[in-house]
């Protein structure tokens, strides 16, 4: 028996419940789940709506009660990127209260539009190549994270949400800030949708299939001491190239 936790607020959350609760039905694993909800006291905040929802559902939930709110515009001044601490604290109490309950699965709602712009947001403003994967297990290995909707466009789960009639819950932290990087990195993703379809899916393919040592991380291979025959434990030829064509030798 698994037992997942799920994380819910928005659009993506309520498809993936949706689905698990389906695959629940379905699946030859059996699994339990719980729907978890973060209360970040943010004003205005319609409390009532999840709970309903759920109820509705007859589905076993948890609302967690933390005043990040408060904290988050407390320590980031104003006009600057709210994102990062926001996510950090909603991660850390997500995790905890895995950890506290014996829960082993924390399945979260990104898809494949979200984990490509984290890949363009680690290569513009972090200097590195990586995103977020299908499946992943914590740093203190006391849980896995899965991602039930990394293959999935965000346009399909909208429209799915649409259709549902889902009751959203906007948030006016984050969601609000019209200058954060990651919106900005999707109006460029948007932008080459509009004159290349199949851009994105080119983008996340490639996340699909890395060749490591056609990249130049020291930590993987010690370039400084390859010799001249050295290969790297990759391929000798770049893809396509033919036999013999010295330019191409890594």
């Amino acid at each position: 028996m698994l037992n997942d936790l799920y994380p819910i607020e928005g659009k993506d959350s309520y498809t993936m419940l949706d689905m698990l609760l389906q695959l629940q039905q379905k699946a030859p694993v059996k699994f339990e789940l719980l729907a978890v909800n973060l209360d970040q006291k943010q004003p205005g905040f319609p409390e009532h709506v999840l709970p309903d929802y759920l109820k509705s559902l007859g589905v076993p939930y948890h609302i967690i009660e933390q005043d990040t709110y408060s904290v988050v515009k407390r320590v980031i001044p104003e006009g600057k990127t709210m994102c990062s601490l926001c996510s950090r604290l909603r991660r850390g109490s997500l995790y905890s209260y895995a950890a506290e309950h014996g829960y082993t699965k924390i399945a979260l709602g990104h898809h494949k539009d979200d984990i490509v712009a984290t890949f363009f947001l680690n290569l513009f403003h972090g200097g590195k190549l990586s995103a977020m994967p299908p499946k992943l297990q914590s740093d203190d290995g006391r849980n896995v994270v899965i991602r039930p909707l990394a293959y999935c466009r965000e346009r399909d789960i909208a429209a799915y949400a649409q259709l549902k009639r889902f009751p959203i819950i906007p948030c006016n932290l984050c969601g609000s800030q019209e200058q954060l990087q990651r919106k900005q990195v999707r109006r460029m993703m948007e932008g080459w949708e509009k004159e290349h379809p199949a851009r994105i899916e080119q983008v996340f393919a490639s996340l699909t299939n890395v060749a490591p040592s056609q990249l130049a991380d020291p930590k993987l291979f010690d370039f400084a001491g390859l010799g001249g025959d050295a290969r790297g434990g990759g391929d000798w030829l770049m893809p396509g190239a033919e036999a013999g064509d010295e330019s191409v030798h890594v």
